[in-house]
């Protein structure tokens, strides 16, 4: 799929890219650090039909909606011949026990026999997350293990 930069001199950037129906989604973000979620309308790929600001937190559950399922849905593509492993998506909430501290703390594989293969954090992928890697509240993180090793894991993050 091809995304297309185009400066906006004065403006910022705008990404965006064309869907099956003709329309193109993206991006504007602005030089101030403002960010637009553009759809442009069918007959005029230029002009926009839909242009909704973003705060930066907006951005990035966005983002994560977006980008987690895909990759659960992947691995869990890749595990259908492996009887009782299973992708799940998990999120560090803001009651978090977790939120702030480091996904060594959580002793997670050791307590459940789980693996936390990769973190969604404001739009950004980071795969297989580090002992130091630190959480932050409105993380969603990918999960692979049996599903009582991810209920309890669900049970960790949520309750300490």
């Amino acid at each position: 799929m091809n995304v297309d930069v185009t400066a906006l001199p004065g403006i910022g950037v705008r990404k965006d890219f064309e869907v099956r129906s003709g329309r193109r989604i993206g991006v504007v973000a602005h030089r101030d650090g403002d960010i637009d979620l553009i759809v442009s309308k069918l007959e005029d790929p230029d002009a926009c039909a839909a242009q909704i600001p973003l705060s930066t937190d907006e951005a990035a559950v966005l983002a994560n909606l977006l980008g987690a399922p895909q990759l659960v849905s992947k691995l869990n593509d890749e595990h259908s011949d492996l009887p009782g492993i299973t992708t799940r998506q998990l999120p560090i909430g803001d009651e978090s026990p977790y939120s702030g501290r480091t996904l060594g703390e959580t002793a997670m594989r050791t307590r459940t026999k789980v693996s936390i293969v990769a973190a969604m954090r404001a739009g950004q992928l980071h795969p297989s997350p580090g002992p130091d890697f630190t959480f932050t509240a409105g993380d969603v993180l990918v999960v692979v293990g049996t599903p009582d090793g991810l209920d309890a894991a669900a049970k960790i993050l949520t309750h300490g």
